[in-house]
């Protein structure tokens, strides 16, 4: 109902530890915030954001891009996983990546059977199509999917923050694995060829999920890395649109592609050389999920010792 001249406005009282606060909602031209001290201000982000990176040094899953793929992973693990400190680095401000829009900055977004399960497991209303399904707007799927995702205690999102390079160590057996990521903040990352040395951070996790999706300035990062680094023999290089066969690929496909790195989403086009699937999505929501019970497989078969595979489960 909207507010006229001639009808009341409700005033609230605020009340914090049975005083009376000087905050006052009151929309008549009366409203005012109750006091702060600007270094309340920097102090209450200050202190959460360092505690997190404090904390999240060692993870037990770290997800690079918080794309629709990363997202629908991160979902999916943190709501089967509840004890895994699961740690989502994302290169841009917004997370979402691609999905905020559906094809050529159209708005709606269209999701091929069976993904639309996962459209109702975290509430996303639709219309069915027979063999696919339409979100009115792709941003109610990623706003949604990323408000779920952030609501879980064990996810912690750092955004507007780049994945440098993959840390690499050599395991129990001999074999050289993935042991977590180099990150720094994204605007310094841009800038190494403006300013002398900027050295990055580091977390360490067991597990890494790569879903940086295609090539770009930020894609296919890892897939790209493999290569330089000699873990792959080269890069698959993604070919052309077939919806038919680019999902059922990417989803079947998501794997650990080397030890302690798993691969989702169109990431995985540029690693095997599959084909690009087009304005669908739910290939990308199939990737993730799978990419999710990867990870847990890698941990319930591994002995992990501070944040590192020390040996297997015996069977």
């Amino acid at each position: 109902m909207s507010l006229t001249m001639e009808e009341p406005v409700a005033t609230k009282t605020i009340h914090i530890n049975g005083k009376k606060n000087p905050a006052v909602e009151d929309y008549t031209g009366a409203y005012r915030f109750a006091p702060i001290q600007e270094a309340e201000v920097s102090r209450a982000m200050i202190k959460r954001y360092f505690t997190n990176m404090m904390d999240r040094a060692v993870s037990d899953v770290v997800i690079v891009g918080a794309g629709s793929a990363g997202l629908s992973c991160a979902y999916s693990l943190a709501s089967r996983q509840p004890d895994l400190k699961i740690t989502i680095i994302e290169a841009n401000v917004a997370p979402g990546g691609g999905a905020w829009l559906g094809g050529q900055l159209m708005s709606s977004m269209v999701i091929r059977k069976p993904a639309d399960a996962f459209l109702r497991e975290i509430g996303v209303p639709y219309e069915d199509e027979g063999n696919f399904v339409v979100v009115k707007h792709a941003a109610l799927f990623t706003s949604t999917l990323l408000s779920r995702v952030l609501a879980f205690p064990n996810v912690v999102l750092f955004n507007a923050t780049a994945v440098e390079d993959l840390i690499t160590t050599t395991d129990y057996e001999g074999t050289q694995r993935v042991a977590g990521v180099v990150t720094n903040w994204t605007l310094v990352a841009l800038n190494h060829d403006t300013q002398s040395c900027m050295d990055p951070n580091t977390i360490t996790a067991p597990v890494v999920i790569t879903a940086t999706g295609h090539d770009g300035p930020m894609g296919a990062f890892s897939a790209k890395r493999l290569v330089s680094m000699g873990l792959s023999k080269e890069l698959g290089n993604m070919r052309g649109l077939d919806m038919n066969v680019s999902e059922p690929a990417i989803v079947n496909r998501t794997r650990e592609v080397v030890p302690g790195l798993v691969m989702a989403g169109m990431e995985l086009a540029e690693q095997d050389g599959s084909n690009r699937m087009g304005p669908t999505f739910g290939g990308m929501i199939g990737s993730g999920i799978k990419a999710a019970h990867e990870a847990i497989r890698i941990i319930q078969s591994s002995k992990i010792s501070n944040g590192k595979i020390v040996g297997k489960v015996s069977a």
